[in-house]
């Protein structure tokens, strides 16, 4: 039987790129819902919170997720080892921390071994690109980090509020920055804002479950 799972995030587009990327092994793993800003409403074996442009100070939002009974698992999909959601949102209950990087079919085999009851830890380098999924500002040629960065900015996050939500330093933080620029083609933050709101990098609030899908 195959897994039933919600991913969860506040943008549409990374929750339905990454149920996208789980299409082609639904016969193993059944995405029966995306919520989008929302709390899952059905009842699945895993929810699978993606990480993208999320505050690691909202615990109480993963917090919630390992509470309700009608959610068998929850595992949050992260970058890497040194993700703050590893460190700063660990949040008791939570079944598994996986890497961003894993190929479909490795994502899927890690799922069913969390939902047999393995213990799976994360094992990630920290380096190398987003293997699948999507987000937004992917057709501009933003990275899922330059996206991230630029999300946090459309949402009137400072850069020293950026660093303390991904963990990034503030070097690393000013070149995503520098080249998430010069590819949208803006030179100030009021003008990266406004690019922002106008390309679909402020929070969306979308639940879709069943056929919807």
């Amino acid at each position: 039987m195959a897994i039933r799972l919600a991913i969860v995030n506040d943008y549409e587009v990374v929750v339905h790129g990454l149920a996208s990327m789980l299409r082609t092994y639904s016969e193993r793993v059944e995405v029966v819902e995306v919520d989008v800003n929302a709390h899952p409403l059905s009842s699945v074996d895993i929810a699978l919170f993606d990480t993208f442009a999320q505050s690691f100070r909202d615990r109480e939002r993963i917090a919630r997720l390992v509470r309700d009974p009608e959610i068998g698992k929850v595992v949050v999909y992260t970058w890497s080892a040194d993700d703050p959601a590893v460190g700063a949102t660990r949040v008791p209950g939570i079944s598994a921390y996986v890497s961003k990087r894993l190929p479909a079919a490795e994502l899927v085999s890690t799922l069913e071994r969390i939902h047999a009851g393995d213990t799976v830890r994360l094992r990630d380098s920290g380096h190398g690109p987003l293997v699948g999924g999507d987000w937004p500002g992917r057709e501009e040629g933003l990275t899922a980090r330059e996206s991230e960065v630029l999300s946090l900015i459309t949402q009137g996050y400072s850069n020293n509020d950026i660093v303390e939500t991904t963990m990034l330093s503030i070097n690393s933080i000013k070149s995503y920055i520098r080249s998430a620029y010069r590819k949208i083609g803006v030179t100030s933050r009021s003008r990266a804002i406004l690019w922002g709101i106008d390309h679909g990098f402020q929070p969306d609030r979308v639940q879709l479950t069943g056929t919807q899908l």
